[in-house]
């Protein structure tokens, strides 16, 4: 289990004080994972930092469990490394098993972390901070839109040989459970994303795309690729019936009924490469993937279902 508690040496301090000296952690580090509701005395939540502490002092941390990541680029600053499909890019509650964050933290400790995130099930290029000031400068670039991005997707149909989406997202809160799922909407924040069709296998009746999105809202490339109704192949939360959704993300599907559903057993879209400059110094980084090959027998394989 990647969450498990630790005990903690007890003199009878103050909550805050506990975590700083067991931890060597300043006063704000101790007061958030307080927040967090990380910290137990006698198996009690203890929620506030001037506690006085009697008894077994417990804390909850996230052990690491790397299973190996590939490094496709390093320097002293950040990292860039290749995301698997299926892969979080940060723990998301206490039931996590595995996430990119347990390969970061072996490699580089608990200051690093990731500087943008990727879906679940987009697999490629992720760029990780591996310390604090490089972590504040890079999202700082990314919130600047100084860090260019693209996409490799396979989609649905035919499409043009190049067009833009200029659509605007925000947060359908509207979705009952499925928080996370967004809309177009002329209220939400600009979104834009530029395509251009690379392949088309008519067997499959299936288009290769680099997508570039000039914007970095949750879902841009996905949300934009349906509403101009070329469906990225292996795509769950939109176009499907709650129920459906439900059965993918509760894991209740084989890879076979998944296909047979979305057409692939993933998302079929992958980050293949980052430009941007820093520190005086120009990055080029493109994924060492043959994703148009693993895209390919993704097809393949969904034709032979469809077929059966």
């Amino acid at each position: 289990m990647p969450y498990i508690k630790i005990k903690l040496s007890n003199n009878g301090k103050k909550a805050f004080q506990t975590l700083k000296d067991a931890l060597k952690i300043s006063m704000n580090e101790a007061q958030k994972l307080i927040d967090k509701k990380r910290l137990f005395c006698d198996g009690k939540l203890v929620e506030k930092k001037n506690e006085i502490l009697k008894g077994c002092v417990e804390l909850i941390v996230y052990k690491n469990e790397p299973k190996g990541v590939e490094i496709v680029f390093e320097n002293q600053d950040f990292a860039i490394l290749e995301k698997e499909s299926g892969v979080l890019s940060h723990p998301n509650g206490r039931h996590c098993q595995y996430s990119l964050c347990d390969e970061i933290w072996h490699l580089w400790g608990k200051n690093a972390c990731v500087a943008h995130r990727l879906d679940k099930e987009t697999s490629g290029l992720i760029l990780i901070a591996k310390n604090k000031n490089s972590q504040s400068s890079l999202k700082k670039m990314f919130e600047n839109k100084e860090i260019q991005k693209e996409y490799l997707a396979l989609v649905f149909g035919q499409t043009q040989d190049e067009f833009r989406v200029n659509e605007a997202i925000n947060l359908n809160n509207d979705y009952e459970n499925f928080k996370m799922r967004m809309q177009i909407c002329k209220e939400g924040k600009e979104a834009i994303t530029e395509f251009k069709k690379l392949d088309f296998w008519k067997e499959f009746n299936a288009s290769l795309l680099l997508c570039k999105p000039l914007t970095g809202r949750q879902h841009q490339i996905r949300l934009h690729l349906f509403h101009m109704k070329h469906k990225i192949l292996g795509e769950y939360l939109y176009g499907l019936e709650k129920q459906e959704i439900e059965s993918i993300l509760d894991h209740m599907l084989s890879k076979e009924e998944r296909v047979k559903l979305t057409g692939a057993s993933r998302l079929l879209l992958h980050s293949q490469r980052l430009k941007f400059r820093f520190k005086n110094e120009n990055f080029d980084i493109s994924s060492k993937k043959d994703i148009k090959q693993e895209f390919l027998q993704s097809l393949k394989i969904a034709h032979k279902n469809f077929k059966n």
